[in-house]
């Protein structure tokens, strides 16, 4: 599986980086069954996918992509792919390094699989060709970075944490309102970063490059039902919050590098269902390098809407773990 899921992702990059040298123009062609915005090279890399794949598997197969949802080739697969060909459209549109290719397997029971079922997975990043792969038998692999993988940090404190956060179909009042504060107390003694990616800003942790992750916006819906008409416009008409296809490599990889990973509710991801990109399916997230860290994450963000900010708590004492 290692060197399927390897070859797959380099054939994609390759696929990618031949447009790129063309020098076309980013536009938007459509929107992917979720409703997001589809660009020209997701198209490029959807292509090279089911290409790549149709040409190098003799037993039958079941791939589900961002935009063209389930593919089955051959009779009564087994398995499945669980593919985001390009995880940060935006920034790899833009020719920037945040851009991810995330490959995930799972068996088929019943031709239905869930999170916990993912045995294999890789990451690769379009820009540098750096991979992260994992499996049940390997543990967790790694070729192109310069530290040692895993690189877990030791932070504990929120306000010394470097974290991403997701604002994509999030209302940025509504984000506001959970977390302003941490930015405040971190902007500075430590760092917020917005990738538009979340497997490269989980990856980011394993690599020791980032402390935390956190997208929070399908908590604050579902906490908050009355928001959905705000998520629904800073979407397009669309709740856009985890798909399956975002998380399902990443998740996989994070719990292999000993990465704290949760939910926005600190709950399992592991029932998520692989093929389900309905909101009610769509997920909140997480992610810390230390329980400690992952535990204050929880414990600060605003959760209560409208709760005057002077009641945020804010950290201004106490040494960097």
């Amino acid at each position: 599986m290692k060197d399927f899921l390897l070859g797959l992702g380099q054939h994609v990059r390759k696929e990618l980086q031949l447009y790129a040298d063309k020098g076309l123009n980013r536009f938007v062609h459509g929107d992917s069954p979720g409703g997001d915005a589809q660009f020209d090279i997701d198209e490029i890399a959807e292509k090279a996918v089911v290409d790549y794949v149709r040409a190098h598997t003799s037993e039958p197969i079941a791939i589900y992509t961002e935009d063209q949802s389930l593919i089955e080739i051959g009779e009564n697969p087994r398995s499945i792919l669980v593919i985001d060909p390009i995880d940060g459209t935006r920034p790899t549109s833009a020719g920037l390094e945040m851009g991810m290719i995330s490959l995930a397997r799972a068996p088929l029971v019943d031709g239905k699989a869930c999170l916990d079922d993912v045995d294999a997975a890789l990451l690769m990043e379009i820009k540098s060709g750096a991979w992260l792969y994992g499996d049940k038998t390997l543990g967790l692999v790694s070729d192109g970075f310069r530290q040692r993988i895993p690189n877990l940090s030791p932070t504990r404190e929120t306000r010394f944490m470097f974290w991403s956060i997701e604002f994509n179909g999030h209302p940025m009042g509504l984000m506001a309102d959970a977390y302003a504060h941490l930015v405040d107390t971190s902007a500075n003694s430590g760092g917020v970063f917005i990738f538009n990616s979340a497997t490269y800003s989980i990856s980011r942790i394993i690599t020791g490059q980032l402390d935390a992750y956190v997208d929070i916006g399908n908590r604050v819906l579902k906490d908050h039902p009355q928001t959905e008409a705000a998520f629904r416009k800073a979407g397009r008409g669309s709740i856009l919050h985890l798909f399956p296809y975002d998380i399902a490599a990443a998740v996989f990889l994070a719990k292999l590098a000993g990465v704290t990973i949760t939910d926005a509710y600190g709950n399992s991801l592991g029932g998520t269902d692989l093929m389900d990109i309905t909101p009610a399916n769509q997920q909140s997230c997480i992610a810390a390098s230390t329980p400690e860290l992952h535990a204050a994450l929880l414990a600060e963000i605003t959760w209560e809407l409208g709760r005057p900010r002077a009641q945020h708590p804010l950290s201004v004492t106490g040494e960097h773990a």
